[in-house]
């Protein structure tokens, strides 16, 4: 079942949206050369404490995984496409790019968002994924609209992703979000004609996150059950916003 929030739902998803993008701004600040995956999980863990929030991500069960993530933050580096664990061994060298992703809960509803930010400089074809990966999802937010239908987003990402050469990750779905942190319906990032195709209607909110690989668009997860790579050992790249479905059009609740 697809839940419709009120206005006064809609506020406080905003006031968690908006802490996750502060959060996801100063952990930006902080990516460079030498800072291990470790520093920025302490510094999200701390600015989430501060808020008077709690880590949506750390102790969350994934019947998949079968064992909770320990993290507040997902610290996904080059490769790896979603939920990579931070690691004190784990330094960020120039060249690589880091997906920073987070959630939090506040006053009983979820935040989540994410963002890849380069380390250093990277060269042109690494710019390219970065910059064509969050086009998809700023074109997908402008589907965002009462009236237009599910596949409408996730044909948006898919088309402009493909057109530009680079594969959508597909074992990896974005999802509703509210008093839960994975709600329905759930967003892939490509049209799936198996899966259902909801008309959008006001107070919607939508978690949508495209996952983009520069090679292949296959998967694996690594030993400790959660880090999920590129097969092929391609950069990939996460961008993710909550967006409301109102009846003025798409309300993004994770920036200003």
């Amino acid at each position: 079942m697809i839940v419709r929030r009120s206005a006064a739902e809609l506020d406080k998803l905003r006031r968690s949206g908006l802490l996750v993008y502060q959060i996801l701004q100063d952990l930006k600040a902080l990516v460079s050369e030498g800072v291990t995956t470790h520093d920025l999980e302490l510094a999200a863990e701390k600015m989430i404490a501060d808020a008077g929030a709690q880590p949506a991500f750390k102790g969350y069960y994934s019947p998949a995984a079968g064992i909770k993530f320990p993290y507040v933050l997902c610290a996904s580096v080059n490769e790896e496409v979603v939920h990579g664990m931070p690691s004190a061994k784990r330094k960020l060298k120039s060249g690589d790019i880091i997906s920073l992703d987070t959630g939090v809960l506040l006053d009983g509803y979820y935040g989540d968002s994410a963002v890849t930010v380069a380390v250093g400089e990277v060269n042109d074809s690494v710019k390219r994924l970065l910059r064509v990966t969050e086009e998809s999802l700023e074109l997908a937010i402008d589907k965002v609209r009462a009236g237009n239908r599910l596949f409408d987003i996730c044909g948006t990402v898919e088309k402009h992703v493909v057109s530009s050469g680079f594969s959508v990750v597909r074992d990896f779905v974005g999802h509703g979000i509210g008093t839960s942190l994975h709600e329905e319906p759930q967003i892939p990032n490509y049209v799936d004609r198996r899966g259902e195709n909801p008309r959008l209607k006001p107070g919607m909110v939508l978690a949508i996150e495209p996952m983009v690989n520069a090679g292949k668009a296959e998967t694996k997860v690594l030993a400790d059950k959660w880090t999920a790579v590129a097969k092929d050992g391609s950069y990939s790249a996460h961008f993710e916003h909550m967006v409301a479905v109102t009846d003025n059009g798409p309300w993004v609740l994770s920036r200003p």
